[in-house]
């Protein structure tokens, strides 16, 4: 969705109806998560993907229906195993759809709730999904503020405060309640669409590994700073445009820094004076992944000085070092393709092996 949503303001902005198709639900091997979105716009223009290709047809005339007959629509696509050439889930998985219109009068609050994430401000879309309220109903709830309703005064404060809840944790999902918010009743579907800002990587040390890693980083959606003590290597000319650049003592930088569950941190520097304040400050705070530079003497010489420094037995765990999986990566962009399959199978707790070594779903249960 926040790919697709500069050309959908546009559309917005210009009083344009378009048809948006999200995924609210899935199950078993399906291809996309929660949150992903396709539109048709002006002209059958298309934007977006919700399975990777094997529904999207099907999902072109359902967006181009709606914005017809302006009523929303709950869709679920499987795999078919009557006939493999039917409308389906080549991969075996199931995804359900909410496709609604969206113009200026049935959604007043879309375009605030595009302005903020552009601006990287939290907000979350509640959309009804199913049940006695109106399908296709809309709120947007920031932290301080709401925009909209689903139908009842109830509901959008059972909403409300939920909503509020998932997004200081970035969590995507359908929740459900009574017509009047209700928590012991379950009529009520709604998609609690998230918009959290985007996760944070900090690289240390400017060197020609870091840039590669903070571009990778950037293509996977990270908010990357890269941090090095020495102003002539710490220049922005070196880096990614959008890549944050400062030039501080590492462990200073990361010590006044905000970090959460979501961050991922690259230490580079490999050199003792840099990375073992570095770690001694990383390794105590908030943090999805923690990887660090360096050979395997160079490791065992690093985790006996963060022994010396005092770090525990499970604090030290949380450390990846040598940083990045074994793919035989030999130049900077290879090792940071490494780094970033490390990063992305830790997050999904993927094994790092082949997929032709390993059985079952390629897709895990989220």
């Amino acid at each position: 969705m926040r790919e697709i949503l500069p050309v959908l303001s546009g559309w917005y902005a210009a009083g344009a109806p378009f048809g948006l198709a999200t995924v609210v639900a899935v199950s078993r091997s399906a291809p996309r998560d929660p949150g992903a979105a396709m539109a048709v716009g002006p002209d059958d223009e298309v934007v977006g993907s919700v399975s990777g290709g094997c529904v999207e047809g099907a999902v072109f005339e359902l967006a181009r229906e709606v914005v017809a007959d302006g009523a929303a629509r709950l869709e679920t696509f499987g795999y078919s195993d009557e006939d493999a050439f039917a409308v389906g889930l080549t991969c075996g998985g199931e995804i359900t759809l909410l496709v609604r219109p969206v113009t200026p009068g049935l959604d007043p609050s879309f375009g605030s709730v595009a302005e903020s994430v552009a601006a990287g401000e939290p907000v979350t879309a509640a959309t009804v999904t199913d049940g006695p309220a109106p399908r296709g109903a809309t709120l947007a709830v920031w932290p301080d503020r709401t925009s909209g309703t689903l139908g009842t005064e109830g509901l959008d404060a059972a909403v409300t405060a939920d909503a509020r809840g998932e997004l200081a944790l970035g969590v995507t999902g359908v929740r459900h309640y009574g017509p009047r918010g209700q928590r012991r009743e379950d009529t009520v579907a709604v998609f609690l669409h998230s918009f959290a800002p985007p996760p944070r990587m900090l690289v240390f040390g400017a060197i020609d590994y870091a840039a590669a890693v903070a571009r990778v980083g950037d293509f996977l959606g990270y908010r990357v700073t890269v941090c090095d003590a020495r102003p002539v290597f710490a220049t922005p000319k070196r880096f990614p445009p959008g890549v944050e650049v400062v030039a501080e003592w590492p462990h200073r930088y990361l010590h006044g820094t905000e970090t959460d569950e979501r961050t991922a941190i690259c230490v580079l520097t490999h050199d003792p004076k840099f990375d073992v304040p570095l770690l001694e400050v990383a390794l105590r705070r908030p943090a999805a992944y923690i990887g660090a530079m360096g050979s395997r003497r160079t490791h065992d010489e690093r985790r006996a000085r963060l022994v010396g420094a005092g770090l525990t037995d499970a604090e030290l765990a949380r450390l990846r070092s040598p940083v990045g999986l074994d793919l035989g990566a030999r130049t900077p962009e290879e090792v940071a393709v490494s780094v970033a399959a490390e990063i992305v199978a830790l997050r999904w707790g993927g094994s790092g092996a082949p997929l032709t070594a390993t059985a079952g779903a390629i897709h895990r249960a989220r």
